[in-house]
């Protein structure tokens, strides 16, 4: 398999595509500029003033795309701004990105070649469940950590068992369980079912659903589920229709679950439709359009635009540095907030930096202030953050606050 390299480090200045396409057409431009990095591999201890390599493998392409891009955005965002201080303990921190296409099978090729060809020091920035379910036990065996994957997976906050990994967000549970939640108090729903994609991640948001429903004394009336990758909705759709939901929880990607209200616009079919995070809000308020208002999703980051929040006014301005153009958005504020995770355990391990110092460092910092957005852990709990937001695509197509569901 063909590996795709995509850009790497440094301050970067960007123009800004709706579609992110802009990240391959500078690819090669950037890799030029980035050839260092590329070639250089991180042992798994560093002295002070050797360059500190991390690797990522994540959708760069396809129908989750943008969620990769996005988390690359905001690591080199944070990498950056801490570069432009002189480093970490003098060590200059890269980063180089893989596309696998949200395929478990091209992510398990990317995280080799990451680990033996470039010799990274740990992997971060991860996109989806299935590809972490494929990759992490080969970053385990290796040694590498595993840090802030893109997704709210139950099995990865295993803290006893996943030793090598690091999660900033919240997980699909505590989503779901939020969801739920709101769809009963604020909009009275009692007939809620769910599209899922059919793979880790769909399964994962179909069991929470499930358990959050039970707590609630409730039935999951309706579920359907379409294969990863595709937007094959229109069967499903017609299944739920049929059981006529007040409210449907969508647990996939922009594409398809924008494919799927659009239709169910169309049909007439009119439930309160709610989204978890990983589905991508701007990416799915972009291919809403005019038939997006009143869709929600919840959110495990802060309001992206909030600059009265400081670590989100800092990622504002670190954004600004690398892609003027760039609008703030939750998948890049994620990714900047991994970063500067990063940062804080490079900041935190003893110098050399070595892979155990760094997870050590990490895993027993009880608090890491990041100013607004504070992750705790503790010896059995390798989950940063338990917060879950609410916010809702108005009727101009924007993505803004919600203060509880209404049915429009």
């Amino acid at each position: 398999m063909r590996l795709r390299e995509r850009a790497l480090t440094g301050t970067l200045k960007l123009p800004l595509m709706r579609d992110c396409q802009w990240y391959g057409a500078l690819a090669a431009f950037w890799l030029c500029l980035t050839f260092a990095c590329v070639g250089q591999t991180a042992a798994p201890t560093t002295d002070s003033g050797e360059p500190l390599l991390f690797g990522q493998s994540a959708a760069l392409s396809g129908p989750a795309g943008e969620l990769g891009s996005g988390m690359r955005l905001g690591l080199l965002a944070a990498f950056d701004e801490a570069n432009r201080s002189g480093g970490v303990h003098g060590h200059p921190l890269s980063l180089i990105s893989l596309d696998d296409a949200y395929e478990p099978e091209a992510a398990i090729a990317n995280t080799r070649a990451l680990i033996r060809e470039h010799g990274v020091f740990a992997l971060v920035g991860a996109v989806g469940t299935p590809t972490s379910q494929a990759v992490q036990p080969v970053a385990s065996e290796a040694g590498v950590p595993y840090i802030a994957p893109f997704t709210g997976a139950e099995f990865l906050r295993e803290g006893g068992k996943m030793t090598n990994v690091v999660n900033v967000r919240a997980s699909y549970f505590q989503e779901t369980a939020e969801i739920v939640a709101r769809l009963t108090a604020d909009a009275s729903a009692r007939r809620i079912g769910i599209l899922y994609q059919n793979d880790s991640y769909g399964r994962a948001g179909l069991e929470g659903v499930r358990m959050a429903l039970e707590a609630h004394g409730l039935p999951l009336v309706a579920e359907a589920e379409y294969p990863r990758n595709t937007e094959s909705i229109k069967v499903p759709l017609l299944d739920l229709r049929r059981y006529e939901p007040d409210a449907v929880v969508i647990i996939g990607a922009y594409r398809p679950a924008a494919a799927m209200i659009r239709w169910s616009r169309k049909l007439n079919f009119d439930p309160l439709f709610a989204n978890i995070s990983f589905v991508g809000s701007s990416a799915l308020a972009r291919e809403l359009g005019p038939v997006g208002g009143g869709v929600y999703i919840t959110q495990v980051v802060p309001f992206p635009k909030d600059s009265q929040v400081e670590v989100v006014a800092r990622y504002q301005r670190a954004l600004a540095a690398v892609a003027p153009d760039a609008e703030p958005d939750f998948v890049s504020l994620e990714g900047y907030l991994a970063g500067r995770l990063v940062v804080e355990g490079v900041r935190l391990a003893e110098s050399p930096v070595s892979r155990k110092g760094f997870l050590e460092a990490l895993r027993e910092a009880a608090e890491i202030r990041l100013g607004g957005f504070d992750l705790g852990f503790g010896p059995m709990d390798n989950q940063g953050s338990d917060q879950v937001y609410l916010t809702v695509i108005d009727d101009r197509g924007r993505v803004v606050p919600a203060a509880r569901m209404v049915k429009r």
